[in-house]
């Protein structure tokens, strides 16, 4: 996450201390911005070595390198583009800069959608006289519709008033980024393929050139790190809707993530929580938010998780086990945890132990299915009268069995493991809100999963808040049966001039609710 060093109490210092603050944060900043586009173009002369090499014994290797200074590069030029937001926003009135970046021309080839923003009068507002249309405001962006690019025409007459002289038109229309040249519909297209198609941004650079749209991979990085920073207030509503819940599930997986200034890797942790009642027949959306770190150390979910007071479903990770100590927080520990490890000694062995286990736990499984739906007090009932026996034959055919194996056995280690956290893993029995099993929150990780495969590492910790951020959306909009494309365009329509204070009207299941009012409500 971006942020600006605090500045001392302004009011308190003199004309000299002022002009010697702002020389000196001058310098830093200019220094800061020098190493970073020497960074970048230093990366930018390394890819083009490697690239004339790609060809050879060690091509493979090459290749997986060039993949990785890629991605570093996203990252810096993503990272750079953050920043020129927030430039820009703490610097409202001050001069532009004195030197603009060249933009290539929108292609030629593309369709072209025109849109006419009207004033919709005729008489000038200040004396009115008659308004003469004189001339034109033209500006275009470059969007993306399903399969296919197309370019949009904003046009804005201009009027001017013969009898006062005022000129006039309508407003400029919002734009997702501001001063950029992309639509929310292909911000979205982004988004989705790097977040959800897996695709990085310089394969998709390639991508669109062979569609006849020149789109570099510092563009595409630019635009991933401003909508990133957009749709923070979005992600923070999310955060909450899901930690107001009574009980949430929890895990986490780790992230290559490049280490500054050493080329090696580091590794970080996304978390995920999620909220998910259905299963008891809960109408409250379900939802699922990330959180990056670049460690697994234990203060992250403590912090993550201030303010929670329920149930956290979670596996046995030892990070968690201090959360319930004020007993704010309750665990329920996962039956897929335990069988897992049954499961992983029956394929490699072929244990009968292991084998009865897994159908003992099947059986407890079986109940889950019929009861799925049914409100907490049902599924409650049946659990106790159905579950509650066979846990109990289970505790005592786990205790017999491990009194006749050796200690160091591996089947022993499994039983251990199951005896060692018995009361969390019964607790669902006598609260029909819980679930049996973490499988909510190892849903919502096959996404970073899958990424994992494709993207070599983060490039940095920014690079993994920035995946927190669009896994949270992506991963909401999918529970909610909401095609995240679709989504995230219908939100960066919006959230540029949304009123901040009713930020929760734009979460998925809010915001495809009113859309669809709306459309209805229209003759």
């Amino acid at each position: 996450m971006v942020t600006l060093p605090a500045l001392p109490d302004l009011s308190q210092l003199d004309a000299e201390a002022l002009r010697e603050l702002l020389i000196h944060q001058h310098t830093e900043f200019h220094q800061k911005l020098l190493s970073r586009e020497q960074e970048i173009e230093h990366l930018k002369l390394e890819i083009a070595r490697l690239r004339r090499m790609v060809f050879g014994p060690k091509s493979e290797k090459i290749t997986q390198e060039i993949e990785q200074l890629e991605l570093k590069l996203e990252e810096l030029e993503a990272v750079e583009a953050e920043q020129a937001t927030v430039r820009r926003q703490t610097t409202v009135g001050a001069d532009e800069p004195s030197t603009v970046a060249v933009r290539r021309p929108l292609p030629e080839h593309l369709p072209r959608e025109t849109v006419v923003h009207d004033l919709g009068m005729t008489t000038c507002p200040d004396c009115g006289g008659e308004l003469h249309r004189f001339g034109e405001d033209v500006s275009e962006i470059i969007d993306h519709v399903p399969e296919s690019f197309r370019v949009i025409r904003h046009v804005r007459p201009k009027y001017s008033c013969r009898r006062c002289e005022r000129v006039i038109e309508a407003a400029a229309p919002a734009r997702p980024i501001d001063r950029g040249r992309a639509g929310s519909g292909l911000l979205a297209h982004v988004l989705v393929s790097k977040y959800s198609e897996h695709q990085p941004l310089y394969r998709q650079s390639e991508i669109y050139a062979r569609a006849g749209v020149e789109l570099d991979r510092s563009t595409l990085a630019g635009w991933v790190g401003a909508s990133s920073r957009l749709l923070r207030p979005v992600v923070e509503a999310l955060r909450q809707h899901v930690l107001s819940s009574a009980k949430i599930h929890a895990d986490d997986t780790p992230v290559p993530v490049l280490a500054p200034g050493t080329g090696k890797t580091k590794t970080g942790r996304l978390w995920t929580y999620v909220r998910d009642d259905r299963p008891w027949g809960d109408s409250t959306a379900p939802a699922v938010w990330f959180a990056y770190s670049p460690d697994r150390k234990g203060e992250h979910p403590r912090q993550h998780l201030r303010g929670f007071h329920g149930v956290l479903q979670a596996d046995a990770y030892a990070g968690f086990h201090h959360l319930y100590d004020t007993g704010e927080i309750s665990e329920a520990a996962c039956w897929a945890h335990v069988r897992r490890k049954f499961f992983d000694l029956q394929q490699a062995h072929q244990s009968p132990i292991a084998a009865e286990a897994i159908q003992r736990i099947a059986a407890l499984y079986a109940i889950e299915q019929e009861i799925r739906g049914r409100p907490p007090e049902r599924r409650c009932e049946l659990r106790q009268s159905r579950a509650g026996p066979l846990l109990k034959e289970i505790r005592t055919w786990f205790d017999t069995t491990l009194a006749r194996l050796s200690r160091k056995s591996d089947t022993a280690v499994a039983i251990r493991y199951a005896l060692g956290r018995w009361r969390s893993l019964t607790r669902y029995v006598d609260n029909g809100a819980i679930e049996i099993d973490n499988n909510a929150a190892e849903r919502a990780l096959r996404a970073v999963c899958l990424g994992r495969k494709n993207y070599l590492f983060a490039g940095s910790d920014a690079g993994g808040d920035r995946a927190a951020i669009l896994y949270s959306l992506i991963g909401t909009a999918k529970l909610n049966g909401v095609d995240p494309e679709l989504y995230l365009r219908r939100l960066l329509d919006r959230i540029g001039t949304h009123p901040i204070n009713r930020i929760s009207e734009l979460l998925p299941w809010n915001l495809m609710r009113n859309l669809t009012e709306v459309a209805k409500a229209t003759p």
